[in-house]
């Protein structure tokens, strides 16, 4: 995790260097949406892998995935094979990523599943600390290439020792119990490979759509919408857009919270430099600052508050998002100081490291053992989702309200303020995520 971490936190400056250098800038929406898309496929494919044979071997097919990803990128001779590179990263993060917690559900007992949710979380510190500007620095006194050719050898010996010990343990080790019955009474049928194809395909169209206002980017907007809400309710579970209690409440919420912190990610570093006119460096110290405060409130949800319901935490993680989102929007005014906004980003962190991880352990609770695999997908299938549905939403309405002849800082605003509804429903739908655990503790 903690080079996984260091790797995709080290891409972010060196991407659009990238792309100017491959005369794609146009395209740009597209090569840093490809991520988001293909790890929708990707969740759903190492969910459903980790289910049938156990975490080991997607976990391991996911690490050494990443490193061939990383050399794909580095030998890009257009912007399209950049995108293809992007495109394989999000596969392995989005494998590698639910393989992770599904082995978590697998090898720890109830009592020690928070605390190395909690570890995760603190393996990406110093990938924050130190990975954007020692990228940022590499790129611009050397090459952009040099980037993606480090990360790869800095990669390349962990991973295969990664795939050498899990291929061994994966010999030794059975397959997950198909016996179980969980806390939702009944199996949800196993996703079709081919849905998560075509509602990655539906976000990648998406995520391409937003490039230009031409007739064929609005092809593609419609027929990525169509695509998603045609075949994205069949990767989740039933009852999610209605927050049935148990794995449908928790799933929706997941999506809620990380479309309401990616946006504000999105959006405030934005109004930091264009409209209060902060330095960067200001901004990346807002970056380092809420990569702490998620990595603290994880720490504290695991080792403080491991006694605490955990749907009261998730209430809490809520209500510290739509306190952000208010910081935000409070931040666009001139008189206010510009770290009021700057400060937005380390509250939202703080609320992440309450929801998120106890949305985790509840879909845990919530899943028989032969189903966790299934549940990490839907988990990351929602997050995803939440990331485009929301930042789409509030960049329409940014988008709207700059064509009027209101002053720019009111774009701001009506997105900020616009992100209180999903937390004001993350808080309120929070009971319905709790319940009886599926296995007793232990």
């Amino acid at each position: 995790m903690f080079l996984t971490g260091f790797a995709a936190l080290a891409v972010v400056p060196t991407l659009p260097v990238a792309a100017q250098d491959l005369h794609g800038v146009s395209l740009y929406p597209l090569v840093a949406g490809c991520f988001v898309a293909a790890s929708l496929f990707g969740g759903v494919l190492g969910g459903d892998w980790s289910d049938r044979a156990g975490a080991d071997r997607p976990l391991a097919a996911g690490v050494a995935l990443a490193v061939a990803t990383l050399l794909v990128s580095a030998t890009s001779t257009s912007i399209w094979q950049l995108a293809a590179g992007r495109f394989l990263d999000g596969l392995s993060a989005g494998v590698v990523a639910v393989a992770v917690n599904t082995a978590i559900a697998q090898a720890y007992p109830d009592r020690l599943r928070a605390r190395a949710l909690a570890l995760m979380s603190t393996c990406w510190i110093i990938p924050s600390l130190a990975g954007p500007p020692l990228a940022g620095l590499v790129a611009t006194w050397w090459s952009w290439r040099a980037v993606f050719f480090g990360l790869a050898a800095l990669n390349l010996l962990p991973a295969l020792a990664v795939v050498v010990l899990l291929r061994r343990r994966a010999g030794r080790t059975a397959p997950p119990s198909s016996n179980a019955i969980g806390s939702i009474g009944v199996r949800p049928p196993r996703p079709a490979l081919a849905v998560a194809a075509a509602v990655s395909a539906g976000a990648a169209l998406a995520q391409y759509a937003v490039s230009g206002w031409d007739l064929l980017h609005l092809l593609c907007a419609g027929g990525g919408l169509g695509l998603l809400v045609a075949f994205a309710p069949r990767l989740l579970p039933p009852g999610t857009w209605r927050a049935a209690r148990g794995l449908p409440a928790s799933v929706l919420l997941r999506g809620l919270g990380s479309g309401v912190y990616f946006t504000l990610e999105a959006f405030v570093p934005l109004l930091l430099v264009t409209l209060r006119h902060v330095p960067a460096a200001v901004t990346g110290l807002a970056f380092t600052a809420a990569a702490l405060a998620w990595a603290a409130s994880s720490w504290a949800q695991g080792r403080l508050l491991e006694h605490v319901p955990r749907h009261r935490l998730v209430a809490a993680g809520a209500l510290l998002l739509a306190l952000a989102a208010a910081l935000a929007a409070v931040g666009t005014l001139p008189a206010v100081p510009a770290l009021t906004a700057a400060s937005a980003m380390v509250v939202a962190a703080l609320g992440m490291g309450l929801l998120a991880p106890s949305l985790t352990l509840l879909s845990i609770a919530h899943s028989p053992p032969d189903r966790r695999g299934y549940a990490g997908s839907a988990m990351q299938t929602s997050q995803n989702l939440g990331q485009i549905a929301v930042l789409g939403a509030a960049s329409a309405l940014f988008n709207t309200v700059l064509r009027t002849r209101l002053p720019d800082p009111a774009g701001y605003a009506a997105a900020f303020v616009l992100l209180l509804l999903p937390c004001v429903l993350a808080a309120l739908f929070a009971a319905r995520a709790g319940g009886v655990p599926a296995e007793g503790p232990g």
